[in-house]
C-alpha cells in the first residue's frame, strides 16, 4: 500500500515520518525549490516562514502540553526542535535552517519515502491521500480542491517580522536579558524613552503599507496582527503589546524603560536577529525608515523584510470528520494550517493524527478520535465542531479544553495537563 502526501511542510513531514516508521511507502510532493512562494526562502522540508519560536516551553503552559503530547507520539518536529534549540528565554526557539535541514536529511534516509520535487496540480486519483498544502495553497491545485469541496476557501492575512544583522546594531545602548530573568539573557533589548517612542509611534501609524487587491477584505488573525495595526488601536497599545517593558530592567539606569523593542536570535551563532512582535505590511523602504528611528537600529542592515501573505483554510466544521478525513470521501485526509489550526506545533500535531488514521484505514481499523481532554483532541474538536458561519483559526489554549475545578490558576493548569497526558497514554495503549 502506498500513501500520497501533498505538501512538505510541518504537517506533511509528520505524516510521512509516522507512516514510514510503520513500513508504509510514501510519495511526498513538495514543489520547492523549483517553485517557491512569496515567503519561503529555501528548498528545505518543514521550512519555518514566520517566527523561529515554537511558543512557550514553561511547564504546564498550553503550548508546553502540546509539545509533551507530540513527543509521546514520536514527533519529528519536536525531535528536531530539541536538537536545534537556541537560547530563547521561556520559549522553545530554534536555529531556523538547522531545524529544517535536520528534518529534510532525516526523511531522505528512508528508502520508503520518495520525495517528488514538483508541483502537484490536481488531487491524485491514488488513495489514500493526505492534503497538507498549507495556508499558501494556490494555483491549479487550489482550483482542483475547490471543485472537490464545492466551496470557496476561507482566509486571513498574516505577516512576518524583519530580520537584521547583529553587527549592524548599536549594542552599547541595548542590553541582553529575558523578562523577569527567566532562563538566560536571551533577548537583545532596545530601550525607548518617551520621546523616541512618540516619534516611532507617529511614523509607524502614518507609514505607507502594501495595498491589498481591490476585491479582498482586510481580515487579520488577532494573535498575529501587523505592528502598525496594533499601534492604530491607541497610543499606548504597543507599550502593552510587542513593545511592553514589563519584567525588564535597563542595567544602565536601574529602571524599567518606557518601552522596549526585543530582538531574538535567528541562528545558533546569533549573527541574525529578528524584531520580536514586529510583523508588518509596511513597504520595504518604509520598514527601514521607521525601524531605524529606534536608536539601536539607526544603522540596521535588513537581510529580510516583513511581508504580508494571505493564509487560506477550509471550512473544517462542515467538511472534516474528527479523524481529519473528508466527510465526502473518507480516503482523503487534511492536515496542517489548511484545516484551520494556527501555529507550527498545531499544524505538526494534525499531521501526526492524519498519519495515524491513514495507517488505521489501510489496516481496516476504526480511526482514533483523540479525547477532548488532550491538547491534540481539543484542537481537532474545535476545528470540526466550531460554528461554520464565523469559523476562524485557533491555536492551542486552555480555553478550548475541558475545565477542572480549582481556585488557583496555576494548579488548574497542572491538573488539566496531567489529565491530558494520562488520557493520551491510554490512546498510546490502543495504538
Amino acid at each position: 500500500m502506498r500513501v500520497t502526501i501533498i505538501g512538505g511542510g510541518l504537517a506533511g513531514v509528520e505524516s510521512a515520518y509516522y507512516l514510514a516508521n510503520k513500513g508504509i511507502e510514501v510519495i511526498l510532493y513538495e514543489m520547492r525549490p523549483y517553485k517557491s512562494t512569496e515567503v519561503h526562502k529555501t528548498g528545505y522540508l518543514a521550512e519555518l516562514v514566520c517566527s523561529n519560536s515554537l511558543k512557550s516551553d514553561v511547564p504546564y503552559d498550553a503550548s508546553w502540553l502540546l509539545k509533551q503530547e507530540m513527543a509521546l507520539l514520536n514527533s519529528i518536529v519536536i525531535e528536531s526542535a530539541r536538537k536545534n534549540a537556541i537560547p530563547g528565554g521561556k520559549s522553545l526557539v530554534v536555529d531556523r535552517d538547522g531545524f529544517s535541514a535536520y528534518i529534510t536529511e532525516k526523511l531522505l534516509t528512508y528508502k520508503n519515502i520518495c520525495i517528488v520535487r514538483e508541483e502537484c496540480r490536481e488531487i491524485p486519483k491514488d488513495r489514500p491521500v493526505i492534503i497538507a498544502t498549507g495556508p499558501l495553497t494556490g494555483g491549479e491545485f487550489a482550483e482542483s480542491l475547490k471543485r472537490l469541496l464545492g466551496e470557496e476557501f476561507l482566509y486571513f492575512y498574516d505577516a512576518t517580522s524583519p530580520i537584521v544583522t547583529r553587527e549592524s546594531i548599536d549594542e552599547k545602548i541595548c542590553f541582553w536579558a529575558s523578562r523577569y530573568n527567566y532562563g538566560g539573557a536571551d533577548y537583545l533589548n532596545c530601550p525607548l524613552d518617551e520621546d523616541v517612542y512618540e516619534s516611532f509611534y507617529n511614523a509607524l501609524i502614518s507609514a505607507e503599507t502594501v495595498p491589498l487587491q481591490d476585491f479582498e477584505k482586510e481580515v487579520f488573525y488577532e494573535a498575529c496582527l501587523p505592528i502598525e495595526e496594533i499601534a492604530k488601536r491607541g497610543r499606548d497599545a504597543l507599550r502593552f503589546g510587542p513593545l511592553k517593558p514589563k519584567g525588564l530592567i535597563d542595567p544602565k539606569t536601574g529602571k524599567m524603560p518606557y518601552a522596549v523593542l526585543q530582538l531574538r536570535r535567528e541562528d545558533r551563532e546569533g549573527r541574525l536577529l529578528s524584531l520580536v512582535g514586529c510583523q508588518t505590511k509596511l513597504k520595504w523602504k518604509e520598514q527601514e525608515r521607521v525601524f531605524r528611528l529606534i536608536p539601536a537600529l539607526r544603522s540596521a542592515e535588513f537581510v529580510r523584510f516583513g511581508v504580508m501573505h494571505r493564509n487560506t483554510f477550509i471550512n473544517s466544521p462542515v467538511l472534516l470528520s474528527p479523524s481529519l478525513a473528508l466527510k465526502a470521501d473518507p480516503e482523503i485526509f487534511f492536515a496542517g494550517q489548511i484545516t484551520g489550526v494556527e501555529g507550527y506545533l498545531e499544524s505538526s500535531a494534525t499531521g501526526i493524527v492524519a498519519g495515524i488514521n491513514v495507517y488505521r484505514l489501510i489496516n481496516g481499523k476504526e480511526p482514533i478520535i483523540f479525547p477532548w481532554e488532550t491538547a491534540i483532541g481539543s484542537l481537532i474538536r474545535y476545528i470540526t465542531t466550531a460554528s461554520s458561519d464565523d469559523f476562524q483559526p485557533m491555536g492551542i489554549n486552555y480555553g478550548i479544553m475541558p475545565e477542572v475545578e480549582h481556585k488557583s490558576r496555576k494548579e488548574r493548569r497542572r491538573l488539566i495537563a496531567e489529565r491530558a497526558l494520562e488520557s493520551l497514554r491510554r490512546v498510546l495503549d490502543e495504538l
